[in-house]
């Protein structure tokens, strides 16, 4: 089990339209999963106390959806209290929604978001859209030659198991590499054989584009893609710390949501055998 059973989904709550449509996409995964909400409000000295407020979603959400749903409240640093509480409930999966001017940094790839990225002990659903969508028919599935690229296929499959989805893996080369295309294209049948023997439906593409964060979320828009699930990446080269990796730019402007994950140590790949 990927996201494990039984245990909490932390869903930050900010009174954003982002961060309410993120606690109404979080009812399926919690039910899949057998998991308790813990909505979690953060709070800023001197600001407004918004407490009853607060209080009344978690009681329309307990209503709504007949799950378990605790309530926390504090006030601090947003990402760093949210990275925290994530780690004390030991929670599987954050889910919350990024307001639309809140982005990367561009130069030297680090700022408050970044930071809590990297240090979430879970994976992490954004969304940064506002549009509300009521469950999952296409996870877009990027892939390339990482050996980090293979630990999201899992999630993926544990997901679409969920949703009854189908994935769809989408891989982008520069246009003039094709020794990379080449490399490439036996780890794309690999991994979509995988997925097929586990009974979901797969399909694969390949493209050509020297902007792959931008042709990822083009594909993901133009393919009805409802969930974007990508690695985080940790190790950067001096290009990725001056311009952001690939993966930060999907946040920034991709309007689906979209999971990342921190890699595992590579031991934890093993499942996959000879067939990957």
């Amino acid at each position: 089990m990927i996201i494990n059973e039984n245990q909490s989904i932390l869903v930050p709550i900010d009174f954003l339209p982002q961060s309410l449509i993120g606690l109404k996409q979080s009812y399926n995964i919690a039910r899949f999963t057998k998991s308790k909400l813990v909505l979690f409000h953060i709070s800023t000295a001197g600001s407004a106390d918004r407490s009853a407020e607060f209080e009344k979603i978690a009681e329309e959400v307990r209503a709504e959806s007949g799950l378990t749903v605790e309530t926390d409240r504090a006030e601090g640093e947003h990402f760093a209290i949210i990275s925290k509480k994530a780690n004390d409930i030991k929670a599987s999966l954050i889910i919350m929604g990024l307001d639309a001017n809140l982005h990367f940094k561009s130069f030297m790839g680090v700022n408050t978001l970044t930071k809590f990225i990297f240090s979430c002990p879970c994976p992490v659903i954004t969304i940064r859209g506002t549009e509300n969508r009521e469950g999952c028919k296409n996870i877009i599935l990027p892939f390339d030659l990482t050996p980090e690229s293979r630990e999201k296929v899992s999630f993926a499959v544990q997901l679409a198991r969920y949703y009854k989805a189908d994935i769809r893996i989408v891989s982008v080369f520069p246009p003039d590499d094709d020794k990379y295309e080449n490399k490439l294209l036996p780890y794309l049948q690999q991994v979509k054989k995988f997925i097929k023997n586990e009974g979901i439906h797969c399909t694969n593409k390949s493209i050509p584009s020297k902007t792959p964060a931008q042709a990822i979320v083009e594909y993901a828009d133009t393919h009805e893609g409802d969930l974007i699930i990508q690695m985080n990446q940790k190790d950067l080269n001096f290009k990725e710390m001056m311009s952001g990796t690939v993966g930060q730019k999907i946040l920034d402007i991709c309007k689906i949501p979209v999971m990342t994950i921190n890699p595992m140590k590579r031991e934890s790949m093993s499942h996959f055998g000879s067939g990957m």
